[in-house]
């Protein structure tokens, strides 16, 4: 008899530190191992549907999918299988034994995190097989692929200790299944009435029936049961479900603890049929900035799974929605390429977009306090569709939220709407400014004139708001005016203070500081905006904003240097000093430094910091030996 090779492999080093995580980790929710294998086992099923649409000779007759949990208190083991697709060989290696992704060392470092963290991250970065580990000293997987023959079948084992072993082994029928080995303080699992309670729970709904050996303690016999309704959600009527059950639904298709926020569910009947169950979460992945962060719909075609993770259906702005879609209209073969082409799916996407921000306007309107909690979430992501999304500009302009000078706190809560309603009688434009910071912004000298005069200006601090504002100009036939930019309507709102123009003439103030900073600014000039600070820069209309040109270099791109409009304070008693200054040395080292520091103001950093505080010191020691 031929003896059957074993192989022994090492996990990949970030599968190894993730297992010794979980298995040394408080994990709170242990029985979330279940829901993992189920969704697993569902999966397998719905691939093996699609497969045969494509290869229907291999289907003989096979409509029985199932999934079936043997429970052997005497073994204490723990079984969970499938008849879906199955894995050979080499796919069996990739998905137990490596994490291909990216972003995987993110994902550990926050697992390290507390007890919280880790019960959200396992389910969101799909590696939901490794949790067996947190209640097993052993884990068997024996599967064959629907592409293998009788004689490929393939048998994994490990005790999640770094290492796992794989042999060819007989497997007549397609499919998987799981062996779970359980530890002496599990034996919970091995109790039916759990079981049944945690399949209730989270797979209720999968439209795969689970299916039980039951054991009857008077009769002293087992039995096949099924557990679940088996009944895909979005096809039962709405009067039918409960918010638990909706619940219940999102946790599973997206792998989150947390509860949804919201949702949708509508059947649609016409020019063209098709259901969609769409959910909002209620907080955002940990990895929804990874370029490589899997999103999109679940994709049905007459009740057969076609796909996950489609993207076409909705903006890349919307990339937080979860859901599915079954359409009646697509053929059943549809592929990945065929979407980017579909006239279906360009409709469908326009459809499902409107119906998703009309979802979110609602809210905003009906539950405010809920609505704060999605833009917490997810206002960052929202502010891309003003750019990416021109048709529905307006309606997502209206759901942006933001603080101001009159919030008086950071959280931004202040819509457009409301902004408009509290405008001064003649103020023609929303007024805003972009900073590096929520601080930085809120005490900008650039804001001096409105807050004397009482008007209200957005604060911006957000690294997306300056692209952000290059693409909302205006709002209601309100234009948007940025105040760190030269604006001549603004004069409309200043009201004149008398400024002794003689003294300042007699000196030729304005033409001795462009003679001393030349090409370093663009034009100087006195202004009335200003009540505490000496002098401002100020980009003109047309040019690059400072905001903007950081995000150019941020992103490794060079811009020419930004030549700034050097407003000046004629009110302001270190301007009235500097006037009277005959020294043209002085003069120029006084200049300099106004210069500089209306620079640092403005973008936060100089050229050479050094230089600017030596020239300090020096005007403060000539100043201390005079007095």
């Amino acid at each position: 008899m031929e003896k059957i090779k074993k192989e022994t492999h090492s996990f990949q080093s970030e599968a190894k530190e993730l297992l010794h995580l979980m298995i040394h980790s408080l994990y709170s929710n242990k029985e979330i191992f279940i829901r993992e294998i189920i969704s697993n086992a569902s999966d397998a099923i719905d691939k093996l549907r699609f497969y045969f649409l494509s290869h229907p000779e291999l289907n003989k007759n096979n409509t029985d999918f199932h999934i079936y949990i043997s429970i052997d208190k005497k073994n204490n083991t723990l079984s969970i299988s499938d008849n879906g697709i199955g894995m050979s060989k080499n796919e069996i290696i990739e998905n137990l034994g490596t994490i291909a992704k990216s972003g995987t060392k993110k994902f550990i470092n926050e697992l390290k995190k507390n007890t919280e963290e880790k019960n959200k991250l396992i389910g969101q970065f799909g590696v939901g097989f490794y949790s067996t580990f947190i209640v097993s000293r052993k884990v068997i997987v024996k599967t064959k692929s629907i592409k293998c023959s009788e004689n490929e079948g393939v048998l994994w084992e490990s005790f999640g200790k770094g290492e796992y072993s794989i042999q060819k082994i007989k497997k007549k029928e397609t499919g998987t299944e799981v062996i779970l080995f359980l530890n002496d303080s599990e034996k919970i699992f091995l109790e039916e009435w759990k079981i049944n309670n945690i399949i209730k729970k989270y797979s209720d709904h999968i439209s795969i029936p689970v299916k039980i050996n039951s054991y009857n303690e008077k009769e002293k016999t087992f039995s096949i049961k099924q557990i679940n309704k088996a009944k895909a959600l979005w096809n039962l009527k709405k009067t039918e479900i409960k918010d638990e059950e909706y619940q219940n639904f999102y946790k599973y298709i997206s792998n989150d603890i947390n509860n949804a926020l919201i949702w949708t569910h509508n059947t649609v009947e016409g020019t063209q049929e098709y259901t969609i169950l769409l959910y909002i979460p209620s907080k955002a992945p940990w990895d929804m900035w990874n370029r490589d962060n899997k999103h999109g719909l679940k994709l049905y075609v007459k009740k057969v799974y076609i796909m996950d993770d489609v993207q076409q259906f909705l903006p890349n702005y919307l990339r937080f929605v979860r859901g599915i879609i079954d359409s009646y209209d697509m053929p059943l073969n549809v592929s990945r390429e065929i979407l980017q082409e579909n006239k279906i799916v360009s409709s469908l996407k326009k459809t499902l977009t409107k119906r998703i921000l009309k979802l979110l306007e609602k809210l905003s309107i009906d539950k405010p306090e809920k609505y704060q909690k999605f833009w917490n979430e997810f206002g960052l992501v929202l502010k891309e569709g003003i750019a990416e999304d021109l048709y529905n500009k307006e309606t997502i302009a209206n759901l942006l939220r933001f603080t101001s000078v009159f919030n008086k706190k950071s959280e931004q809560t202040l819509s457009l709407e409301s902004y408009i309603k509290n405008m001064q009688e003649k103020q023609e434009k929303i007024f805003f400014i972009t900073s590096d910071s929520y601080l930085s912004a809120k005490n900008s000298p650039h804001l001096e004139f409105f807050k004397k005069n009482n008007i209200d200006v957005l604060l911006l601090s957000d690294k997306i708001d300056e692209w952000m504002m290059n693409h909302l100009t205006e709002f209601k036939e309100k234009k948007f005016q940025s105040i760190s930019k030269n604006d001549e309507s603004l004069n409309n709102l200043i009201q004149e203070e008398n400024i002794n123009q003689k003294i300042f003439e007699k000196n030729k103030f304005i033409e001795k500081v462009k003679d001393i900073l030349k090409e370093k600014i663009k034009e100087a000039k006195f202004t009335n905006k200003l009540t505490e600070t000496p002098v401002v820069l100020v980009t003109d209309s047309s040019d690059m904003s400072t905001q903007m040109a950081k995000l150019f270099s941020a992103a490794g791109q060079k811009t020419s240097p930004i030549k700034y409009i050097f407003e000046i304070n004629p009110n302001h008693l270190l301007i009235k000093h500097i006037n009277n200054i005959s020294d043209k040395k002085q003069l120029k080292e006084w200049v300099y430094l106004l210069f500089e520091q209306a620079l640092f103001v403005e973008t936060g950093s100089l050229e050479d910091p050094n230089k600017f505080v030596f020239r300090l010191n020096k005007l403060l020691t000539q100043k201390i030996f005079t007095i």
